[in-house]
């Protein structure tokens, strides 16, 4: 068999239904919209429910939803601690070793864990316990 021989088998390719081109291609006249109604007319927005309460809006909602939110990527001294002495931690660094995926809006090093080597991290935010952990083994905690 060659290239040129290939042929598509029966009832591998479907025809596209044009509707609204006459009755008998048999779905003309009304093209599949039946009889007279909304759906009929024109188009109904998403979640619409005939003039019922909407799902969305009968569904409870609790608490204040901060539209400025900044979420950080969560850093602890026990994942610091697989860096060699006096290595220079950076957000780049830490994403090219696979510890966070991405930066998202910034860096939170928290103090979850012993630190033990001397280490420079530079990040957008620390606990208070993380820097003080961090400076009393001889390192620096500074904020970007």
């Amino acid at each position: 068999m060659k290239l040129h021989e290939l042929k598509a088998s029966e009832g591998s390719r479907k025809v596209r239904n044009r509707v609204g081109r006459g009755t008998s291609s048999g779905n003309g006249k009304t093209a599949g919209r039946g009889q007279k109604g909304q759906k009929a007319r024109g188009k109904v927005r998403l979640g619409f429910e005939g003039g019922q309460m909407p799902l969305f809006r009968r569904m409870p909602k609790r608490g204040f939803q901060n539209i400025n939110r900044k979420e950080y990527a969560v850093v602890n001294l026990e994942t610091l601690e697989k860096f060699n002495e006096g290595t220079e931690v950076t957000p780049a660094l830490l994403v090219e070793n696979g510890v966070i995926k991405d930066e998202k809006n910034g860096i939170k090093v928290l103090a979850d864990g012993k630190l033990t080597k001397k280490l420079t991290v530079k990040a957008n935010k620390f606990s208070v316990a993380a820097k003080k952990a961090i400076e009393a083994v001889g390192g620096q905690a500074e904020v970007i």
